[in-house]
């Protein structure tokens, strides 16, 4: 946290700022809540290592990643890590294609799942709504990491999207 506050005070920029128009419209009020539900959503699973941008994974299981939080910018760190294949979750409906990896889309919404169907992997809203349980969807999205290392095309890579989302992390506030 302390290197975020530097890096944000030197850079004219607030961590109590929210730079995204998408963030906003979905009642978010701070990058730092934004971060907060993303903690949330690792559960109880012990946390194995943190790991600096872009910085090779060694450690197996849960593992953290210091990135900004602009998808593009993050997901390219994953994917210099050591990543190949990215389980992408989107409340909002980005359109994020990552090449050279495949990234599955798991909509967090059914709304998002059929106005977007046609680039939406996996609609996790079903969870929600209560017409599948944890268990599974966990299997249903297990089983898409599986065909997918297998060589079953994403939605994304079916649409040729990522061409232009490989983004290394500039120089400047990328929050």
């Amino acid at each position: 946290m302390w290197w975020w506050e530097d890096y944000t005070a030197k850079n004219g920029a607030q961590m109590d700022n929210n730079p995204t128009p998408g963030n906003k419209a979905g009642g978010l009020t701070t990058i730092l809540e934004k971060s907060l539900g993303a903690v949330a959503k690792a559960g109880t699973t012990p946390l194995n290592a943190v790991y600096k941008y872009a910085e090779p994974i060694a450690e197996r299981g849960l593992v953290f990643m210091d990135t900004p939080g602009y998808d593009p910018v993050s997901l390219t760190g994953i994917v210099a890590g050591g990543a190949n294949i990215i389980a992408f979750t989107t409340g909002r409906g980005s359109v994020y294609g990552c090449k050279p990896v495949p990234s599955i889309k798991l909509a967090s919404n059914s709304a998002v799942y059929h106005h977007m169907a046609e680039d939406m992997d996996i609609n996790c809203g079903e969870l929600l709504e209560g017409t599948t349980d944890l268990q599974g969807l966990g299997e249903q999205i297990y089983k898409r990491i599986l065909a997918v290392a297998s060589g079953q095309k994403t939605k994304s890579e079916k649409l040729a999207m990522g061409d232009d989302e490989f983004v290394p992390w500039h120089i400047g506030v990328v929050l």
